[in-house]
């Protein structure tokens, strides 16, 4: 497994293809009811190839974090609403996100707190205005869909790391070259976020948040190894 070298504190985003669980019941056997549930609710093959290889992914990473098995690990979705469909929380462990799109999963994990992680296919928009207002705020445009999904998974990224996700409006942040210019409302956080934009494969732009006025060495790793130890 890829390991950063510069301390405790480094961020690493693991990039691996989907997985179909047919092929790998070893990683099946890795997830939880919870997740399994899930799994079997996925009608479309590569939803379900994708959900396989992003939680499998996930649970390899943070067992070799934490030092326990990955199959033992229990974790914490409590929602706002009190029922367990939130964003999942491994408690004791370091921050974490998971993202997928087309042929690619992601896993990030901090060990400073919170982060969010995200990554789109870029693809072609044929209501690219009516998208773009809600996601730019009132400073910001874009002109093509590589600049849409640009945007989007910086801002996506962002509100990951809160917890709240798409439920608070991407339109009240406002992003400059170095960073966030601006966050207004409600779900705005009161301290220092910092923000890197990843680079996993052509076509595929992506970002990564969190919290904290220094902001961590980022690290991009292969995943793909950790997933073919996991197949057996």
């Amino acid at each position: 497994m890829a390991r950063s070298d510069s301390g405790t504190r480094d961020t690493t985003v693991w990039w691996a293809a989907p997985v179909a669980p047919e092929s790998a019941y070893g990683l099946v056997a890795l997830l939880d009811p919870h997740e399994r549930g899930r799994l079997e609710r996925f009608r479309m093959p590569a939803d379900r190839a994708r959900y396989v290889a992003a939680h499998a992914l996930a649970r390899i990473v943070l067992a070799d974090a934490v030092g326990r098995p990955a199959a033992d690990l229990e974790f914490d979705r409590t929602c706002q609403c009190g029922k367990q469909h939130g964003k999942p929380v491994l408690p004791g462990g370091p921050g974490f996100s998971l993202t997928h799109s087309g042929d690619l999963v992601g896993v990030a994990v901090h060990p400073g707190g919170p982060v969010g992680l995200d990554v789109e296919q870029i693809r072609d928009l044929t209501e690219l205005p009516a998208m773009a207002a809600h996601v730019c705020s009132p400073a910001e445009s874009v002109s093509d869909p590589r600049s849409f999904f640009a945007l989007w998974t910086r801002k996506e990224a962002l509100l990951k790391a809160t917890g709240s996700g798409l439920s608070s409006p991407m339109t009240a942040i406002t992003l400059g070259p170095s960073g966030v210019r601006e966050w207004t409302g409600d779900g705005a956080p009161s301290e220092p976020v910092w923000l890197r934009d990843l680079h996993p494969g052509d076509g595929y732009p992506a970002a990564v948040a969190g919290f904290g006025a220094a902001p961590p060495r980022v690290v991009e790793a292969d995943g793909n190894a950790v997933l073919h130890a996991g197949v057996g």
